[in-house]
């Protein structure tokens, strides 16, 4: 069985580049034993590249990766949920969008000792916990998380944006501004849920409208602030991030961003577990998210927006937003990389663009990716109810072969 190992590949070019500078002062047969030997080398490089992106692929094995947007709820679902993202990713972006939101250190410390209490024995999960910003968050607050060592960032939902955005921000710069700037000289992160929740704006607008008019602003007035564009859907976000100085804003991209355009909600009728917010876009919006996420740029990096409802409360007449993809998440970022013929950069993107963003090690764990069909459940568990996955009932190319904790 073939495996990649793509440390290996750059081990093999870095020894191959020494090996040329060795040589270069030698005068006896150095011309020819140096080209001879090049031929040779680029050959070798040459041949593990392709066996990469070949169908002859069998296993594919990655530094752990980290999910960077994740939701995990609470109480009774939260067993069903936790061991599905444990089983893949190290650590996680804790969403803060409960009821009651998490708005203060003391509730981020006791939510997380509520996902601990339910991870499988032999796990090393780590949850990394974030607060809700609301009108009235203060600064004090944002120097506690700093302090506190389990808070590593705050999330901004502008009121009835999204899930459980009631509590959010009505008026970021009248009300938010001391925040913001504090948050700025403790080097907390704002992650952003970017759109604007003006009902007279079209809802396949919402995110271009937010960069123009909350974004871009924000930006200018406290350039220090490290922003966080959560779940991009459009070309407009992308060229916003790529204009960025780079190590000051970054953005996550979702499975169903880059697999799905706008269509997939209607195809044979209203298709309710594909329907998330930000809502699904134009496929142009989607070629570039793709574009963006393999092209080898670090100011991108995975963030599933894993987002469990309830089957009777997506399947409703007034059904929830929200897609759940945690248990194949890496399957179908996989296969996204494998389409775009640049799988040797889903290791970036997957496990090292993150933490380096967020200032925090890579992990030393690994995992591997194995090139066997894998058949996507028709439903988890979920609590007392059932779960519909992303892709339920079809069939991925990759499935999780082993990792290391």
């Amino acid at each position: 069985m073939e495996v990649i190992q793509l440390h290996h590949i750059c081990s093999l070019h870095c020894s191959f580049r020494r090996h040329l500078e060795t040589q270069k002062g030698r005068r006896h047969f150095g011309k020819s034993i140096i080209s001879l030997r090049a031929a040779q080398s680029t050959e070798v490089l040459k041949k593990s590249q392709d066996d990469r992106m070949s169908n002859k692929t069998q296993l594919l094995t990655i530094i752990r990766p980290d999910d960077w947007h994740l939701h995990l709820r609470d109480g009774d679902v939260l067993s069903s949920v936790v061991p599905h993202s444990a089983s893949t990713f190290k650590r996680a972006i804790i969403m803060p969008n409960l009821k009651p939101p998490v708005t203060t250190v003391t509730q981020a410390v006791a939510y997380r000792e509520r996902i601990l209490s339910v991870l499988p024995s032999n796990s090393g999960f780590e949850p990394l916990m974030t607060l809700y910003l609301t009108d009235s968050t203060t600064t004090e607050e944002i120097k506690l998380a700093k302090r506190s060592g389990v808070v590593v960032a705050v999330k901004l939902y502008p009121a009835g944006a999204t899930t459980n955005s009631q509590a959010g921000v009505t008026d970021l710069f009248n009300k938010c501004m001391p925040v913001l700037e504090e948050m700025a000289a403790q080097g907390l992160p704002l992650l952003v849920h970017g759109e604007v929740a003006d009902s007279s704006v079209d809802i396949f607008d919402r995110e271009r409208v937010f960069i123009e008019t909350v974004l871009s602003p924000l930006v200018k007035l406290i350039p220090q602030l490290r922003i966080v564009m959560e779940h991009i859907t459009t070309k407009d976000a992308v060229e916003f991030v790529e204009s960025s100085p780079n190590g000051s804003i970054a953005a996550t991209v979702t499975p169903q961003h880059l697999l799905l355009n706008r269509n997939a909600i209607f195809t044979g009728g209203i298709r309710p577990h594909n329907y998330c917010l930000p809502v699904l876009k134009r496929e142009k919006h989607r070629q570039a998210l793709v574009s963006a996420v393999t092209s080898g740029s670090a100011k991108y990096f995975l963030g599933t927006d894993s987002a469990p409802h309830e089957r009777n409360t997506k399947e409703a007449s007034c059904g929830c937003a929200g897609i759940y993809s945690a248990p194949i998440a890496l399957a179908l970022y996989a296969r996204v990389f494998e389409q775009a013929g640049a799988l040797e950069k889903l290791e970036a993107f997957a496990s090292c663009n993150g933490p380096d963003f967020y200032r925090l090690p890579r992990n030393t764990s690994t995992i591997t990716l194995e090139k066997v069909s894998m058949n996507v459940p028709f439903e988890y568990s979920f609590g007392f109810g059932k779960v519909v996955p992303m892709c339920a009932g079809e069939t991925l190319e990759w499935s999780i072969a082993s990792s290391s904790v």
